[in-house]
């Protein structure tokens, strides 16, 4: 069994983990907040959000770049602390947007669910992309649920998880930034729910599965590498640490709880692989 440490607790809804300047940063969904956590498990707000859910990444100066889904608006950190409007996402939807992925050339791909969730009739979703000069575009449709994404290092793929597909989906980067050549990239089986991903050194994919209380290993045509199971509901996951050989799991109870209790926690697991990729 794999042994699991927890890093932080008390958080009340943890989302979109990164590693980031030596430091694991998170969403709390609970709190409005962006929370930077130490690998010893101190723990700072480092932004305070006026709407939720949000997702996050960096760019690669280092600078941050938040969604706030609600309000269909991408956010930049200021060094200040500040946050200040990076490109407006309403002019493409008006419905809620989720994960966001920054690839290494500056190029930032951001999903969009396409209806109103929790309690909205399916409808596909898409992805845009946001270029490097801030300018918003519609890049794929006909998602099933977008949900979390993943670059390869040589920013010439883009990795998403179909949540109600079971499945992760593959697609080519053009020099532009456009995609195409929309393939599956691993078959996840029949219940499999993936949520955040992230990609190891070895070209595997990592999926946090919430109903199925997992974190998965996988390669390209689904065969699976390793499972983590924490006993808990896994919303996403990042490789990080030092040698960034730690996978971090941003795990709560499942079915959460009712009445805002914050039962969140980061757990920590040594992976096989390093995380893949510009730090």
């Amino acid at each position: 069994m794999t042994e699991l440490r927890t890093v932080t607790a008390g958080i009340g809804l943890g989302e979109s983990p990164r590693w980031h300047d030596g430091r694991l940063w998170l969403a709390d969904w609970g709190a409005r907040e962006v929370l930077a956590v130490s690998p010893s498990g101190e723990s700072e707000v480092v932004a305070r959000m006026p709407s939720m859910p949000f997702s996050l990444d960096s760019l690669p100066d280092g600078r941050l770049v938040i969604v706030s889904a609600r309000d269909g608006q991408l956010l930049r950190r200021q060094a200040d602390g500040s946050l200040v409007t990076h490109a407006d996402l309403g002019c493409l939807s008006d419905k809620p947007w989720n994960d966001i992925v920054v690839d290494g050339l500056g190029s930032i791909y951001i999903g969009n669910l396409g209806f109103e969730f929790p309690g909205g009739d399916f409808a596909p979703g898409t992805i845009a992309q946001v270029t490097p000069g801030g300018t918003a575009r519609q890049v794929a449709d006909g998602m099933a649920f977008p949900n979390g994404m993943a670059v390869t290092p040589d920013n010439s793929t883009l990795i998403v998880a179909e949540s109600y597909a079971a499945k992760l989906t593959a697609f080519d980067i053009a020099a532009d930034g456009g995609l195409s050549h929309r393939r599956v990239w691993a078959e996840l089986g029949a219940g499999a729910a993936p949520d955040g991903i992230c990609l190891d050194a070895e070209g595997a994919v990592w999926y946090a599965d919430v109903p199925n209380k997992r974190c998965v290993r996988v390669r390209e045509g689904g065969t699976v590498l390793d499972t983590i199971e924490p006993g808990l509901g896994c919303f996403a996951c990042a490789l990080g640490g030092p040698d960034r050989q730690t996978l971090f799991i941003v795990a709560n109870q499942w079915p959460l709880p009712t009445g805002g209790s914050r039962t969140g926690r980061v757990v920590a697991a040594a992976a096989p692989a390093p995380g893949a990729g510009w730090p």
